[in-house]
């Protein structure tokens, strides 16, 4: 991209995606997690939980919330150990983050739901529908985690989020937030504003240190999804991945998408680890024909 493409890029910021969002911001105790939640819709349509990835949060899906708040009761949570919910202390491994989607389901009312989740998101969407088939209605892994080990990758993702951690300053958080994005001008300053936030709570580097466990490698391997996993997921799948991801390639996204006996596979242009905020209008349009099976 060109200086003067990039200078020609209106600015955009959280509130500018949600001025006109008939949504609301607040907090379910759900069993022992208080989880932070945006949330748009109402409570007549099914049940749609979106889930972010490592150290993200719910604002990953501020430009998702109307499209979805049309046909569903759609809820972006902080993960437990990330953005405003609860911090435990300790590491925090998968089934840690399923404990807390039941919890939020039971909270909710809900049965079943139908689930989308991004990276650690996506990790976790997949092993719930595998463990709790009769809970899932389809499911949405968008440049999931779970099925990789890649020592480099994984020791990029600890340092930046662990430097940013460590001094939540503008610059380090920046560099977070651009790992994310195949167009370095996407993290808007507000964005990075939205995240230092979260960065400068005073028990943020212990919380950063939990939720990193997945980022050591004898962790994350008694979490990753094997193929036997993902061929015993019953659910619908869409596959989402993108051609620019930082996290691996499109062939990745490929073989789970065959390995899941109702997966199915679209890959996006010109997106990186956040496809839903890059691509917005694309995103949207095949998520949602998907979940509304079109």
């Amino acid at each position: 991209m060109t200086e003067q493409q990039t200078a020609e890029r209106p600015y955009t910021s959280v509130w500018a995606d949600l001025n006109q969002v008939e949504f609301s911001q607040g907090f379910l105790q759900a069993g022992p997690y208080r989880t932070r939640y945006l949330h748009a819709g109402d409570e007549s349509k099914p049940l749609l939980l979106m889930m972010h990835g490592i150290t993200g949060h719910a604002e990953a899906y501020v430009r998702n919330l109307a499209a979805h708040g049309e046909h569903f009761n759609t809820y972006a949570i902080d993960f437990i150990g990330h953005g405003y919910s609860t911090h435990p202390k300790h590491p925090l491994e998968i089934p840690h983050y399923i404990d807390q989607v039941n919890h939020v389901l039971d909270v909710l009312g809900a049965d079943t739901a139908y689930l989308s989740g991004e990276s650690l998101g996506g990790w976790v969407s997949a092993r719930f529908a595998q463990l709790y088939p009769d809970r899932v209605e389809r499911i949405a892994l968008n440049t999931m985690g779970g099925t990789m080990a890649n020592p480099k990758v994984m020791e990029r993702l600890y340092t930046l989020s662990m430097q940013a951690a460590v001094d939540p300053s503008w610059e380090r958080v920046k560099a977070r937030l651009e790992w994310l994005m195949a167009d370095p001008s996407m993290v808007t300053d507000d964005l990075i504003r939205t995240r230092q936030m979260i960065f400068q709570q005073p028990d943020w580097k212990g919380a950063c240190e939990a939720n990193m466990a997945l980022q050591d490698l004898e962790t994350r391997k008694r979490n990753m999804l094997t193929d036997d996993d993902l061929r015993a997921i019953k659910a619908e799948a869409l596959v989402i991945w993108t051609t620019r991801d930082p996290s691996g390639p499109v062939d990745e996204g490929r073989r789970i998408a065959d390995l899941i006996p109702n997966g199915r596979l679209v890959v996006i242009e010109n997106a990186g680890h956040w496809p839903q905020y890059e691509q917005t209008e694309e995103f949207n349009r095949v998520h949602l024909d998907f979940l509304l099976g079109r």
